[in-house]
């Protein structure tokens, strides 16, 4: 289904699929297992690096020399880019929306902003709520007259081509669970731009319909955040060749642990990265990953998974991120 596609080499994989035995016993639910795409390899890991594999082939094919994007002020997919531009030898034009107000000196400094920096791209500031749309534009017209050719990637990478990401780690996942002999009754996620589940349930309905996937909100309401899926869902399964298999009743968020807005921590965020360290010596971000698995874990306390043995949560990475949180975890 993909090898029609352009792709570059970005990320090591398959990323690895892992029981967590003291998680699961703590809980005293199901087996849970992660897959670890926090351990893709670029610039500290995370998901958006699937995405970028096809992302950047598409702006190498149209001969641009130059990649503009756009995320929050800690953005996992921008430090992802800036790296993925200096591995192929592409300027980085960063566009940072400031969407958490009254930062901290080190949500301002720190974590993704430091890396970004390390990285050479060039970073421009934006207020909250910015039309990103036109900013991209502007931003690509000035490229433009100075000569150069950009290649815009909207947020999270999350469009029709950055989305075969997840549709290339879903058929990833089933092989390897079929490898092990693992039956998966639930995959979570986080879902946030919604191009990781968008590919995850095109990849799931084309290969093994019958694995529910959760996503897990972390910025918006659920309508607006299931919409928004399934509108990347259909798109990309049209852009593959298999039109029509994704259904409304396919996009499921639960968006009731994003606490007081995006970015912005949560007790339950909190407990579950810790709970996650000292229980399995993993890290996940404050941002999304922390507050997805915050999710879960609530959910399996709730009985939501009774009768499933084996939930497998996908971790998107980010946990360069905790450091810009540092003054504000409890630790």
């Amino acid at each position: 289904m993909l090898s029609q596609f352009p792709r570059v080499e970005l990320a090591h994989l398959p990323t690895p699929l892992e029981p967590l035995p003291r998680l699961s016993e703590h809980l005293g639910g199901p087996q849970i297992w992660v897959k670890r795409d926090d351990c893709t390899g670029l610039a500290t890991g995370g998901n958006k690096t699937r995405k970028l594999e096809f992302s950047m082939a598409e702006a190498l094919a149209q001969g641009a020399d130059t990649v503009i994007t756009v995320g929050a002020v800690q953005s996992n997919h921008v430090r992802q880019t800036a790296a993925a531009a200096c591995k192929l030898g592409l300027r980085c034009e960063v566009l940072l929306e400031h969407r958490v107000t009254d930062p901290t000196d080190a949500y301002a400094t720190s974590g993704n902003v430091l890396l970004d920096r390390i990285f050479g791209a060039n970073l421009r500031e934006y207020a909250g709520g910015t039309d990103f749309d036109a900013a991209m534009a502007d931003v690509a017209a000035e490229i433009q007259a100075g000569g150069g050719k950009p290649y815009l990637i909207p947020g999270g990478a999350s469009n029709r081509v950055g989305a075969l990401g997840y549709v290339n780690c879903a058929l990833e996942l089933i092989e390897q669970a079929d490898a092990m002999g693992l039956s998966v009754d639930h995959l979570v996620t986080a879902t946030g731009s919604a191009g990781t589940q968008a590919g995850l349930i095109v990849g799931l309905k084309a290969m093994r319909p019958e694995i529910p996937l959760l996503g897990i909100g972390v910025n918006v309401s659920k309508d607006v955040q299931e919409e928004r899926v399934y509108k990347l869902a259909c798109e990309t399964a049209d852009y593959i060749g298999k039109p029509g298999i994704v259904a409304r009743a396919d996009v499921v968020a639960n968006c009731d642990y994003v606490g007081a807005g995006y970015g912005i921590p949560t007790a339950g965020m909190n407990e579950a990265v810790l709970l996650l360290a000292r229980l399995e010596g993993l890290l996940f971000d404050p941002v999304y990953s922390g507050k997805a698995l915050a999710g879960m874990i609530d959910l399996v306390r709730k009985g939501e998974f009774a009768g499933a043995e084996n939930i497998v949560f996908l971790h998107t990475g980010g946990a360069a991120a905790l450091f810009a949180y540092a003054d504000q975890l409890e630790v």
